[in-house]
Parts: C-alpha cells; sequence; structure tokens
C-alpha cells in the first residue's frame, strides 16, 4: 500500500464535434445506425493547432488548478499517451515547453503501455513518490486517435475520439492511497492492435509505401475482444487478492471505455449494480490512454467519486495488456 493521494484532475475535449450521424451520411446508413452500433453519441477531434502537447498543457493546467499548484511546483512531468506527438524528443518535453516552463530543468519523459499508459504511469510515479524521489508529479495523457484513423474502415473509424487527461500525484495527507496494483501482458495478441510503421521497423527511405500503408491503425476487433475476455476473470481474481479488497466493496469502478460491448463484459463479469460503474464512451469514444483519466475527471467533478471512495481503475491495451489499480481516493 503506498501513501500516494491524487491531488487534482483534468480533462481537455476538442474543439471538433463529430456526431455518429456523419457516419451514418458517409455510409449511407439509416438514422442512428452508428449510435446503434457503437453505443457513441459523438466524439471529438483535434485539429491542426490543437497538436498532442497543447492538449494535455491545457488538461494539465486543469488538473493544476484543481490540485491548487503552481506548475513551477511540479517535480517531474510525465506524458503518457500511446501515440507521440513526434518520434523525437519525448513528448513529455513538448508538453514542458507548452506549460511555459522550457527553462525549469524539471524533468520531464514519457511512460508508454497503448491504452494503459496512465495506469502504468500511476504505478511507476507512485512509488517513486512513496520513495521520496518526487513529490509532485504531472500525468498527463493526451491522444489523437483520429490521425491514424482509416475513413472506410467502419470497425475503428466510428470508436475513437481525441482529448487529454491529467492528474497531479502527491504524498498523501489523510487516508488516500494506492492499495494495489497489477498488470500481465500477453505478447500472442501483439499483432492484434497495432500501427506497424512510425518506429525503425519499416524504414521509410527503402519502403515508402509500406511506411505510408503501416501508418494507420489496424484491429482485429473480434479476436481482441476474445482474447481480453478469456484473460480477464483471472486476471482480476489476481488483482482483488493483491488489494485485499472484494469486488463488493469497490464503490466506483473507472474502466478504460473501449468500446460499449467490453463495458457490458465488465458488468456481467463482476455483477455490477446500476451506476457502479462510470461511463462517458457516449460522448467520448474510446480515447485510448486518455479513456481512463478522463473517465475519472468525469466522475470527481460530478460527485461520483468522493474522497475515501475505493474505486478500480481497470484497462486493457495493444499487447496485448492488462492493467488495474484500486485506490482510496
Amino acid at each position: 500500500m503506498l501513501s500516494v493521494e491524487i491531488l487534482g484532475t483534468g480533462e481537455y475535449l476538442p474543439s471538433q464535434c463529430i456526431p455518429s450521424s456523419l457516419f451514418d451520411e458517409r455510409w449511407g446508413k439509416p438514422s442512428d445506425w452508428t449510435w446503434q452500433r457503437a453505443g457513441i453519441e459523438r466524439r471529438y477531434y483535434a485539429t491542426e493547432e490543437e497538436t498532442t502537447s497543447v492538449m494535455a498543457a491545457r488538461a494539465a493546467q486543469s488538473a493544476l488548478d484543481a490540485a491548487r499548484i503552481d506548475a513551477a511546483q511540479l517535480d517531474c512531468i510525465v506524458s503518457a499517451c500511446s501515440v507521440m506527438e513526434q518520434a523525437i524528443p519525448c513528448s513529455a518535453t513538448l508538453i514542458q515547453r507548452q506549460l511555459g516552463l522550457g527553462e525549469s530543468g524539471i524533468p520531464a519523459f514519457d511512460i508508454n503501455a497503448t491504452c494503459l499508459s496512465f495506469l502504468a504511469a500511476l504505478d511507476t510515479m507512485s512509488v517513486a513518490i512513496a520513495a521520496g524521489r518526487y513529490r509532485r508529479v504531472l500525468i498527463v495523457s493526451s491522444e489523437i486517435a483520429s490521425a491514424g484513423l482509416r475513413e472506410d474502415d467502419m470497425e475503428t473509424s466510428v470508436m475513437f475520439g481525441d482529448g487529454a487527461g491529467a492528474v497531479v500525484l502527491g504524498p498523501s495527507q489523510g487516508g488516500a492511497c494506492i492499495k494495489a496494483t497489477h498488470y500481465e501482458t500477453y505478447a500472442a495478441g501483439a499483432e492484434l492492435c497495432q500501427v506497424r510503421a512510425g518506429g525503425t521497423r519499416i524504414r521509410v527511405r527503402k519502403h515508402l509505401q509500406d511506411f505510408l500503408d503501416g501508418s494507420y491503425f489496424e484491429m482485429h476487433g473480434r479476436r481482441t475482444y476474445r482474447m481480453a475476455a478469456q484473460k480477464l476473470p483471472a486476471f482480476l481474481e489476481r488483482l482483488f487478492a493483491r488489494s485485499g479488497v472484494s469486488p463488493d466493496a469497490v464503490d466506483r469502478i473507472i474502466p478504460h471505455q473501449a468500446s460499449a460491448k467490453a463495458l457490458a463484459h465488465i458488468e456481467s463479469l463482476l455483477q455490477l449494480q446500476p451506476g457502479k460503474m462510470v461511463k462517458v464512451l457516449a460522448t467520448r469514444g474510446n480515447q485510448m490512454s486518455a479513456s481512463i483519466p478522463v473517465t475519472l475527471h468525469h466522475a470527481v467533478t460530478t460527485g461520483e467519486v468522493k474522497r475515501g471512495d475505493t474505486v478500480l481503475l481497470l484497462g486493457s491495451g495493444a499487447g496485448l495488456s492488462l492493467g488495474g489499480a484500486v485506490l482510496t481516493y
């Protein structure tokens, strides 16, 4: 158990609202076809001016304001995004500059575990805070999923939205704590969700067309869902065992907003009472790594999560990986 507290949360929502009716029109489908199929009414896309670091800085400022902390008081900035703004330097460096801290010397680095990046950063930096290495840490997840979607892919293009979520962490001043975290990765599913280009595997000088084709997001949706659903029950047993908390003792569940089907599966598996799981999928879409901090921010600002509540953060990511954290908020 780590005596670490979430001091503040924040969100930034891009300016372009994309209703699901747009997809109905694009594909000549009946009205509400996309809404009924995906469970998403609308999502938001970033403009070219709303870069990853711009959105991250705005979500970060929201979290800093909630924590009543000035940006200059931070002693670490962590970007927890699935996809970086550019290959080099790391996104946290660009976020530091957007926050007006370019001459501050505050350490800034990235932690990437695709859609589980926020949970991986929360785990890693909580240990660092508990060890006394840092006292005020900003974690921000900012995603522009729309940049890598194929408009003609009916399975993926309707599911994703852009956005950013952030938290400020610090030593606990009361009963707040991280009770347990747990992660599992099954690389047998590494090719189920991927963007093949952008790294060193496909070399742009030699294979330009392969590089361009590989720059789009690729997903085998049904296979991904089946593998995650198969692994989830045993994973949850191990997570709850490590935390010493029973599922019934959890006040709120903050899941990665992967899909309506995935959320329904978790509700059925845990036999949840109505309202126990917090959902923003219908108005955000799948925001990749940003979905958990965005959903947490929504729960905190609406009063669905209050100080002293036992909260389960839960998600899956490319890899295929599962991750979770049980905490006292």
